[in-house]
């Protein structure tokens, strides 16, 4: 696996101050995404057990909210055993931190076997904590959206989720827009 980038004090990808992975590779070729670099399987720098130490590392400080995976697609078959891995060592380590994962697929797909290699994804999605899926749809796009780009992402409490069987909206304020007290119903 490869990946673009880590932001050691993202404030953007999740509550809090949080470590970000974005790794690279994805098939998903949303139009107009905003890491269009990272589409590329080859792009960034290898990730190694340096780059999972470094990781791990900058999740030590007490203000780390926690960590978030970006791509990329997480949820690539090439990137998922590498980020199995590191959610387990990020859960050992730091049982009271959260982890978020974007993607543009979406619950039911990996819930449902319905994506390649499907007992590796569903492997990731139980080491998540928060769920963001759903493709960037350029027509859908609003800056106003707390933690997406676009209305049809949803914000999905994982743990919740698979125990109802159905995605569930991690808290109502997730749903708002910034500033607004109405729920985006979209």
């Amino acid at each position: 696996m490869n990946y673009a980038a880590i932001k050691k004090n993202d404030i953007a990808n999740g509550p809090g101050v949080r470590v970000s992975l974005f790794v690279s590779g994805c098939r998903h070729h949303c139009k107009n995404c905003f890491n269009r670099e990272a589409w590329d399987f080859g792009f960034g720098e290898p990730y190694t057990a340096g780059t999972e130490e470094e990781i791990l590392k900058a999740l030590e400080h007490d203000y780390v909210t926690g960590l978030s995976y970006l791509g990329g697609e997480p949820f690539e078959p090439e990137n998922r055993e590498a980020l199995i891995s590191l959610a387990r060592k990020f859960k050992e380590r730091f049982p009271q931190k959260n982890l978020w994962c974007y993607t543009g697929y979406v619950f039911e797909d990996i819930t449902d076997g319905k994506i390649e290699n499907c007992e590796t994804a569903k492997a990731l999605l139980r080491e998540t904590d928060v769920l963001v899926d759903g493709k960037f749809i350029e027509d859908k796009k609003d800056l106003s959206l707390i933690f997406r780009g676009s209305s049809n992402q949803r914000i999905i409490d994982v743990k919740k989720s698979l125990k109802e069987g159905q995605a569930v909206w991690l808290d109502g304020v997730w749903q708002r827009k910034m500033g607004s007290n109405d729920i985006d119903e979209a």
